[in-house]
């Protein structure tokens, strides 16, 4: 018995934290995903195609759960969420994940999950275009969500135009410094362009996925349906744009360990997870731990990539990370307030529901009076009964 009454008092813990946990294990997956993709792409795997053969892998590894565990609530496919769908593939799977891996490329992949950073910021304001989100300047939370999301777009702006000494964190290899720094600054700017277009793409996904799961509230089935649409859409877009068909072949190696691990990780596991976060905590919440990505794939970067970290990205950096958690409790302060707001309703609701009953029960009675005044009452014989 005591052993059922520690698990009751533990059991509303758990819950609490469980999309806290669930959010932070995706954040190490995208770790080991920016640095494994890094390595496969350094071997000369075109991004299309890497692309492509994730969300093959995704829908593969998915698609058999879907079809088992939500045989009975999976809804009709409509047309309209048939086009959402379409559009969730190419979103996602093929625009910010092309735009992802070329930037990083142009950059670092420290520099790279850095930028993801400013996903929430962007998140806000597709919400407050979309009327996912409210402001009321007159509130200090909403106060706080506006100016942290001045601070994360001028973070990232910082990080675009200015890039600073080298910061040594980790002792690199010179020569890798050398072959690797007139590539960079060539190509910085137009890197980080394309990764803030991605984080644009990715933030529009969230969004979009938000809305389809209210019509659609079969995780693991849209899962696996957005992996599929975008490996075709993937692969059409591959063969418009590259004609050389031995880009295709890939090896038992790194390659195929970056398609393998992204498809299974980063896009079946983790479109299913966020989905059933963001049913619970919305699109604002699922985005407000990139910062943890960034901190571990900066850790692994320099140590295995031996990358650069340049002054301009710690500032800008810094600057997102504050921007960020100002939004941040910005959202837990509102929520918490309407959670309170909706204990106050449900506290009041029996008062008034007791009051109308009791009002209801008088007026029945009156009016039973009225009749009993009304009616002829006649006599009847106890046998006659």
């Amino acid at each position: 018995m005591a052993d059922k009454g520690s698990y009751e008092r533990l059991s509303p813990f758990l819950n609490k934290i469980k999309p806290y946990l669930a959010m932070v294990s995706l954040q190490f997956g995208y770790a080991g995903m920016y640095i494994i993709s890094m390595v496969g792409l350094k071997r000369g795997m075109n991004h299309f195609v890497l692309a492509t053969y994730r969300h093959f892998i995704a829908f593969a590894v998915i698609a058999p759960f879907a079809l088992v565990l939500e045989r009975k609530i999976r809804p009709k496919l409509t047309l309209p969420i048939f086009l959402r769908i379409m559009v969730l593939g190419f979103l996602e799977p093929v625009l910010a994940q092309n735009l992802y891996f070329v930037g990083m490329t142009y950059t670092s992949a420290t520099f790279a999950s850095a930028t993801a950073n400013i996903l929430p910021a962007i998140t806000f304001i597709f919400a407050l275009i979309f009327r996912l989100e409210k402001i009321n300047l007159k509130k200090i939370p909403s106060v706080a969500k506006v100016i942290g999301t001045v601070i994360t777009v001028s973070g990232a702006m910082l990080m675009t135009f200015y890039k600073g000494p080298i910061v040594e964190f980790i002792s690199a290899q010179a020569s890798h410094h050398a072959t690797t720094a007139a590539a960079t600054d060539k190509h910085w700017v137009l890197g980080t362009v394309m990764l803030l277009a991605r984080c644009c793409g990715w933030s529009g996904f969230f969004i979009l996925q938000s809305f389809t799961l209210k019509v659609y509230p079969a995780e693991l089935s849209l899962t696996a349906l957005i992996c599929f649409m975008g490996a075709l859409e993937g692969a059409v877009a591959t063969l418009v744009i590259e004609h050389n068909m031995s880009v295709w072949v890939i090896g038992w190696d790194s390659r195929l360990l970056a398609a393998a691990y992204s498809g299974i990780v980063c896009s079946g596991i983790a479109f299913y997870v966020q989905g059933i976060v963001m049913k619970e905590q919305g699109p604002v919440f699922v985005t407000a731990f990139s910062p943890l990505a960034m901190i571990i794939t900066a850790a692994l970067a320099a140590i295995i990539l031996a990358e650069q970290v340049r002054l301009g990205s710690v500032i800008g950096t810094i600057l997102i990370v504050i921007g960020l958690y100002a939004v941040v409790w910005g959202k837990s302060k509102e929520r918490s307030a309407s959670m309170k707001d909706v204990k106050t309703i449900d506290h009041e609701l029996p008062i008034t529901h007791d009051t109308t009953r009791s009002s209801t029960t008088v007026d029945s009675k009156n009016d039973t009076t009225g009749l009993e005044e009304n009616v002829v009452k006649v006599p009847i014989n106890p046998q006659e009964s």
